[in-house]
This record gives structure tokens, sequence and C-alpha cells, in this order.
């Protein structure tokens, strides 16, 4: 497949935007002053390489990396759920659980 030169040159301008922007991310995760900063920095990060997957795979003429970046984008989704939810529980929610059964079995 042929694409014009100036379609390539715009896409190739896209990615170049797409790099700066996590970059960017990049820096807020690393100075982020709280947690959750640094977690949607991580989540933008995600988001931006799906992006990138995808601009590189039609830059290339390879559109089965569509598929490698919606893959990437479930898998970006499933961990950052994971990652708050290990920070709102604590790694081991199943103790909690106990704790939180036996204080209800003791009554107040």
């Amino acid at each position: 497949m042929t694409f014009p030169a100036s379609g390539t040159a715009m896409f190739a301008a896209a990615a170049i935007a797409i790099l700066v922007t996590m970059a960017l991310a990049l820096a807020r995760a690393v100075l982020g002053p709280t947690l959750y900063d640094r977690i949607l920095a991580v989540n933008v990060v995600g988001t931006k390489t799906t992006l990138l997957l995808a601009v590189l795979g039609f830059l290339s003429g390879r559109p089965d990396f569509l598929d490698i970046a919606l893959v990437y984008a479930l898998i970006n989704f499933v961990g950052v759920i994971a990652l708050l939810r290990l920070f709102r529980y604590g790694p081991s929610m199943a103790q909690r659980r106990d704790e939180a059964a036996r204080r209800r079995r003791e009554g107040p």
C-alpha cells in the first residue's frame, strides 16, 4: 500500500508529538507530588503507547500493529485498575476481609 508523501509526513509529525507528550507524562510520573498523579501519568504513557503503535503500524504499512495496540490498551487498563486497588486496599485483601468479618462477629 502506498501513501502520499504529505500523509506520511503528517503521521510522522503525529508520532513525534506523541513521543513529546510521553516524555512530559514520564516527567509527571517522576515529579508528581502525589501517588495518584504518578498513576495517572503511567496511564497516560500507556495510552500514548497505544496511539504510537497504531501510528507506527500505519507508517510501516502493517495493520497487525492495530491488534497489538488494542491488546496493549486492555493490559494497560487492567494494570491501572490493579494498581489502584493495590494502593486502596493494600497487598492482602483477604486479610482485611477476615478482619472485617471478625469485627462483625464480635459486635460493637
